[in-house]
C-alpha cells in the first residue's frame, strides 16, 4: 500500500500549496487534459447520435437508453470502490490504468456489430472513466490550498466543456466521412498496408471516429504516469487538520450524514446533469432535424463553439465565486442557483427560434449560465469533508449524479421525444413513428409529415426537460443556508 502523509513539521502547505507555481499549474494542465479526454469520450456517442440511429435503426428511446443506464449503472457502482483505493492508493497510476481501459473501449465502440455490442463497449468506457474524477479532486485538494481551490477546481471542470468542443470538432466531420476516403488518406500517409483485409467502401464514418478518438488516450497516460508527481495527503490543509487514517465509505457516509450542504447540493447537481446531459445526448439530432444541418455542419459550427462558451462559463462562476466570496461565504452555492435560473428562458428560446443565429445566441448565453456551477459541485463535495474522505465523498456525489444525471436525463428525454412525437400523428390515418423509421412505402407528403413530427417531439421534450433547472436551483439555494457550518476546508 502506498500512503503518502504530509511530512513532519510542515506549516506552510496551506498557504503555498505543494510544489511550484509553474509545476502546479502544469499538473492542473495534465488532469484537465485527462478529464477533457474523459468527456471526448464520453459524450462522442452522443456527436454520433443520428447516423447510430440510423445505422442500427433505432427509436429516441433505444437511442436514450443507450447513452444513459448502460454506462450510468457502471460508472457509479465502480466509483465508490476506485475512489477508496485513491483514499489508500496512488491515485496518479489509479488515473493511468482507468484512461488506458476507457481509451481503448472508446475505440472498440468502433468495430460494434449491433445495439447489444455497442452497450457493451460503452460499459467498458464508463469502467474505466469512472476512476478519473475522485482522485483528481483529491490531488488537486493536495496541490493547491483551500482559498484557491475553488479557481482551480474551476480549470480542471473545464475538461467537461472543452471535451465536448473537442468531441464535435473531431466527431462530427468524421461521422460524414466516407470511409474510402479515410482509406485512401491511410494509403497517402504509408499505412494502407496495415489495413490492406479492410473494405472501407463499407465502413461507416461514425465507426472511424470511435476508432481515431479513443486510441490516443493511452498516450496521455504515459503522459501523466511519468510527469505528475503523487503529493502528500493532506498537504496544502491547515497544520492543525488532524492527521488520519483514510476513511471507509461508512465513515466517509456517516460524516457527510450531518452535512445538508452536501446532500442539497448533490440533488442540484443532479438535476442539473440530467438535463444537461439529455440535452447534450440529442443536441445534434435536434439541430439536423429541426434547421436541416449536416451532422458535420451542426457539430463544427454549432456543437463546438456551444460547447466552448460553455467552458468559459465553468471558468467564470469558478472566478466569480472566487471573488464574491469575500463579500459572502455563501456565493459558492448561490451563483449556481442564480446562473440557473437565468439559463431556462434562453434555452427554451433558443429552442423554438426559427433562425439559426438567434437560436445560436440564446444558447450561448444559456449554456455560460448553465455550466457556471459545475465547479461548485466538486468544491462543496470536497470542502464539506476531512481530507481522508475527500475522494469518497466525490465518488458518493457522483454516484447521486451518474445515475439520476447521465442514467435517467438521456433515458427521459428520448421517451418524451418519442411521445411527442406520436402526438404529432393524431388524426393521421396510416402514419406512425414506426412506419416513419421504416421509411417504406410513403410519398413525399408523407414523408415531409415524418421529419416534422420528429422534430417537433424532439423539441418539446428538450424544452420541458429544460424545466428541471427550476428545481435545481431551489436545492443550491437550500444548500447555501447551511454552508458556512457544514465547510470544512476553511478559506485563509
Amino acid at each position: 500500500m502506498s500512503t503518502i502523509t504530509a511530512p513532519a513539521g510542515q506549516e506552510t502547505g496551506h498557504l503555498t500549496g505543494f510544489g511550484t507555481k509553474r509545476y502546479r499549474s502544469y499538473v492542473l494542465l495534465v488532469l484537465m487534459v485527462v478529464y477533457t479526454l474523459n468527456f471526448i469520450d464520453r459524450n462522442l456517442v452522443g456527436v454520433l447520435a443520428e447516423p447510430i440511429i440510423t445505422s442500427f435503426g433505432l427509436s429516441d428511446t433505444q437511442f436514450g437508453f443507450l447513452a444513459g443506464w448502460p454506462f450510468a449503472i457502471f460508472y457509479a457502482v465502480l466509483g465508490l470502490p476506485i475512489a477508496m483505493a485513491a483514499d489508500r492508493f496512488n491515485r496518479v497510476k489509479i488515473i493511468a490504468a482507468c484512461i488506458v481501459l476507457w481509451s481503448v473501449m472508446t475505440a472498440l465502440c468502433g468495430i460494434a456489430v449491433g445495439f447489444v455490442t455497442l452497450i457493451l463497449f460503452r460499459i467498458g468506457v464508463a469502467i474505466g472513466e469512472a476512476g478519473c474524477t475522485p482522485p483528481a479532486n483529491s490531488i488537486i485538494s493536495d496541490y493547491y490550498p483551500a482559498k484557491h481551490r475553488a479557481t482551480a477546481l474551476g480549470v480542471y471542470s473545464m475538461g467537461v466543456t472543452l471535451g465536448g468542443v473537442l468531441a464535435f470538432l473531431f466527431g462530427g466531420p468524421l461521422a460524414d466521412m466516407q470511409g474510402a476516403t479515410f482509406g485512401n488518406w491511410l494509403s497517402s500517409i504509408g499505412l494502407g498496408g496495415l489495413f490492406s483485409g479492410i473494405d472501407w467502401a463499407n465502413v461507416e464514418g461514425w465507426r472511424i471516429a470511435f476508432i481515431v478518438i479513443g486510441a490516443p488516450g493511452v498516450l496521455i497516460a504515459l503522459l501523466l504516469l511519468l510527469t505528475v508527481k503523487e503529493p502528500p495527503r493532506g498537504y496544502s490543509d491547515p497544520p492543525d487538520a488532524a492527521k488520519e487514517d483514510r476513511a471507509s465509505a461508512r465513515e466517509a457516509l456517516k460524516e457527510l450524514a450531518g452535512k445538508p450542504t452536501f446532500w442539497w447540493m448533490a440533488i442540484g447537481a443532479a438535476l442539473v446533469a440530467f438535463v444537461g446531459y439529455g440535452l447534450f445526448t440529442f443536441q445534434i439530432p435536434f439541430l439536423v432535424r429541426e434547421h436541416g444541418l449536416s451532422v458535420r455542419d451542426a457539430s463544427v459550427y454549432y456543437g463546438a463553439p456551444l460547447a466552448a462558451l460553455a467552458a468559459v462559463g465553468t471558468f467564470l462562476g469558478g472566478y466569480i465565486t472566487d471573488k464574491m466570496t469575500k463579500r459572502s461565504a455563501r456565493a459558492v452555492a448561490w451563483v449556481p442557483a442564480i446562473g440557473l435560473l437565468l439559463a431556462v428562458p434562453f434555452y427554451i428560446g433558443a429552442f423554438y427560434s426559427k433562425s439559426l443565429p438567434t437560436a445560436f445566441a440564446l444558447w450561448a448565453i444559456a449554456g455560460m449560465c448553465h455550466y457556471a456551477y459545475l465547479g461548485a459541485q466538486y468544491n462543496i463535495g470536497q470542502g464539506v469533508v476531512s481530507a481522508r474522505s475527500r475522494a469518497t465523498a466525490i465518488a458518493i456525489l457522483l454516484i447521486i449524479v451518474s445515475i439520476i444525471g447521465n442514467g435517467i436525463g438521456p433515458q427521459f428525454v428520448g421517451i418524451m421525444s418519442d411521445l411527442f412525437t406520436n402526438a404529432q400523428f393524431a388524426g393521421i390515418d396510416d402514419l406512425t413513428r414506426a412506419a416513419c423509421s421504416a421509411g417504406e412505402n410513403l410519398s413525399a407528403a408523407q414523408l415531409e409529415q415524418c421529419a416534422s413530427a420528429r422534430s417537433t417531439g424532439l423539441k418539446q421534450a428538450i424544452s420541458v426537460t429544460t424545466l428541471w433547472f427550476l428545481i435545481a436551483a431551489f436545492c443550491f439555494y437550500m444548500s447555501s443556508r447551511t454552508l458556512e457550518r457544514d465547510f470544512v476546508a476553511k478559506v485563509a
